[in-house]
C-alpha cells in the first residue's frame, strides 16, 4: 500500500475513534428520564445583604419613542433600570437555583422560553432555557425593537443572535452554546435600558426566586448534591447538601453588593 493509501486508512480510523468517543461522551452526560420514588425536597430562601446597589438611570430623550417608553420614567425624564431586586424580608428576586451533576431524575419537559417585550423591558428580566432549544421572544409593543443575544462567561462575550426587527408575530432561535458558557444577556439596539439575562439549566432540578427570595426543589432522587444559586449581576454561591428519601432540606444563600 502506498504512503498515500495508508494515509487515507489512517484517516478513517482516527474519525470512527473520534466519533466512538464523542457519541460515548455525550451519551455518558446525557441527563435520563426516570421513575422517581421517595423523591426528597430541597427548600430555602435567598437573601441580600448590605446596602442595594443604585439603579442604573438612562435620560429618554437620548433613545427613540420617548413618550411611549417614557410610561415607566422616572417622571423626570429617566428610565430607571433596577438589576437587583430585594423584598421586604431582604429576599433576593432572579436567582435561579439549580442542583448541578444529577443524571437521572424526573422528566425534563421543558422545551422552549418565552419572553415579551412589553413597554420597553422586557419580560421576564431573568429566565432559564435549555441548551439545543427553542427561545422565542413577542412584542407587545407598538414601536420595534432591535433584538441583540449574547451568550457570555467571565472573560468573553459572543453574540448568539440578532433580530433587527422585533415584530409583533415574534421571532425565535434555537439556543447553541459554544463552549462551557451557560449564560446569556440580551438588549435592545435602540433602546439601551431594555435589558435582560437568562441562564441555560441541564435538568429539571431548579427555580427561581420572586422578592420572597424563597425556593423549593422537588422529587430529588436520594443522594449528595451540590446546589447552585445564580444571580445576573451579584455572581453565583455553591453550598453541597444531602438528600434523604422522602426528606426535605433547608439551606439559605446571602449574597451582597459587588
Amino acid at each position: 500500500m502506498t504512503v498515500h493509501g495508508w494515509r487515507v486508512v489512517a484517516s478513517i480510523c482516527y474519525s470512527i475513534v473520534l466519533s466512538i468517543f464523542v457519541s460515548g461522551s455525550v451519551a455518558a452526560w446525557a441527563y435520563e428520564e426516570t421513575t422517581v420514588s421517595n423523591g426528597g425536597t430541597v427548600t430555602g430562601t435567598v437573601q441580600f445583604s448590605g446596602e442595594l446597589p443604585l439603579p442604573m438611570s438612562f435620560e429618554l430623550r437620548r433613545y427613540p419613542d420617548p413618550i411611549y417608553c417614557g410610561a415607566l420614567s422616572d417622571g423626570s425624564g429617566y428610565r430607571l433600570l433596577r438589576t437587583v431586586a430585594v423584598g421586604s424580608q431582604q429576599g433576593l428576586k432572579d436567582v435561579i437555583v439549580t442542583v448541578e451533576g444529577i443524571e437521572k431524575g424526573k422528566p425534563f419537559g421543558f422545551t422552549e422560553t418565552k419572553l415579551e417585550a412589553n413597554v420597553c423591558q422586557f419580560v421576564p428580566f431573568v429566565s432559564v432555557m435549555r441548551e439545543h432549544h427553542r427561545l422565542t421572544v413577542t412584542n407587545l409593543d407598538p414601536v420595534s425593537h432591535d433584538l441583540q443575544i449574547y451568550e457570555r462567561d467571565r472573560e468573553h462575550v459572543f453574540i448568539m443572535f440578532h433580530r433587527p426587527a422585533l415584530t409583533k408575530s415574534g421571532t425565535s432561535d434555537v439556543v447553541r452554546f459554544t463552549g462551557n458558557r451557560r449564560d446569556i444577556s440580551m438588549q435592545c439596539g435602540m433602546h439601551a435600558f431594555m435589558q435582560g439575562h437568562g441562564l441555560a439549566v441541564e435538568n429539571p432540578y431548579y427555580a427561581i426566586t420572586g422578592l420572597e427570595g424563597s425556593f423549593e426543589i422537588k422529587d430529588l432522587p436520594a443522594g449528595t448534591y451540590r446546589i447552585k444559586a445564580w444571580h445576573p449581576t451579584l455572581g453565583e454561591k455553591e453550598q453541597g447538601v444531602t438528600v434523604a428519601a422522602n426528606g426535605t432540606t433547608s439551606l439559605g444563600f446571602s449574597f451582597e453588593a459587588k
